[in-house]
């Protein structure tokens, strides 16, 4: 057999939305989002990034000011390096990986990234977005970003992707497990499990986007674990079109008016802390629930945590085995 030395290394692109790290960063964040034509059409195609940049000035100061409670920036690239980082060293024992990070609308990019492996010679990649639940606003969008940046390169990467894994088991159990834990911080038997995913424009899933059916799909198999029946609502609409329903502020009035007491709330389609979970959950939605006469808490995001960090590892191992790569011919 021949020494680990002699086997080639393979890259993991971690692909996230990224985020704002600082206030000054918000403007130009908002504005690379907005700009993105796949995701939303801001008129004819020519005014795509006046508009976006237009859309970003007016939203930067509310925007700033919800990262100012939770720090001044998200934590997003923070935590998704250090998922990097533990995925190397859980997967030590399969081969030699290295995890890079590429973030769609903010630093590092995936050309950033490519960059990186491209200097330590790899070529062979596994894209691993950190979005459990295939859209083409999310996923889609980062993989095609990933191929464009590819394309780029003089030197050919042969790249394989992990598109989706609503029902991965080693995922449903560490999301099982955080909500076994919330659980258990309120009275047995009188609290309402409710899962808060990232809402998506209605026509996108009119369109064939199976990103509903997996949350819903994701929850099935989580609910199989824990006993404890949720409800799914959506959170961080933006623009005037017809979102996902109903919105996690409606769910909340309509909880309230049912009488409910206690709420754990899931963030279900998140697998990282940042605005959503420490600005929208626990700052916006529990202080509405407490208006309303009601606790809400939430349960813990999986950031790092060894089950999830296992879940990545599969995954990747699983993959490279798929493409050949963990050989040593």
């Amino acid at each position: 057999m021949k020494e680990r030395i002699d086997i080639k290394k393979i890259g993991v692109v971690l692909l996230n939305l990224g985020g704002p790290e600082k206030p000054a960063d918000v403007e130009p964040f908002l504005y690379n989002l907005f700009s993105d034509r796949k995701i939303i059409r801001l008129g004819p195609a020519y005014l795509q990034k006046p508009i976006a940049r237009l859309i970003a000035w007016r939203r930067a100061p509310k925007s700033r000011a919800a990262y100012r409670q939770i720090g001044g920036g998200s934590p997003l690239g923070r935590i998704t390096s250090a998922q990097g980082r533990a995925l190397e060293e859980a997967l030590q024992k399969t081969g030699v990986f290295q995890a890079v990070v590429a973030m769609r609308y903010w630093q590092p990019s995936a050309r950033q990234a490519l960059a990186q492996l491209a200097a330590n010679g790899v070529d062979r990649i596994v894209a691993l977005p950190l979005y459990p639940h295939y859209s083409k606003a999310t996923t889609g969008s980062s993989l095609d970003d990933l191929h464009d940046a590819a394309a780029s390169f003089s030197s050919a990467f042969a790249i394989t992707a992990i598109r989706e894994w609503p029902e991965q088991p080693r995922y449903i159990e560490a999301l099982a497990a955080v909500i076994r834990d919330g659980l258990q911080r309120f009275p047995a038997g009188d609290v309402q499990v409710v899962y808060s995913a990232h809402s998506l424009p209605k026509k996108f899933i009119e369109e064939g986007d199976p990103y509903l059916d997996h949350i819903r799909r994701t929850i099935s198999a989580v609910e199989g674990i824990t006993g404890a029946a949720g409800r799914l609502c959506f959170q961080s609409r933006s623009g005037p079109v017809e979102w996902l329903a109903p919105s996690t502020p409606e769910m909340l009035e309509q909880l309230a008016a049912e009488g409910c007491r206690h709420i754990l709330m899931v963030p279900v389609s998140f697998v990282s802390d940042h605005v959503e979970t420490l600005y929208e959950i626990d700052i916006l939605y529990r202080e509405m629930a407490e208006k309303l006469g009601m606790n809400l808490r939430r349960s813990e995001s999986l950031n790092t945590g060894p089950r999830f960090i296992a879940a990545l590892r599969e995954m990747v191992a699983g993959a490279a085995e798929d493409m050949g790569w963990l050989s040593n011919s």
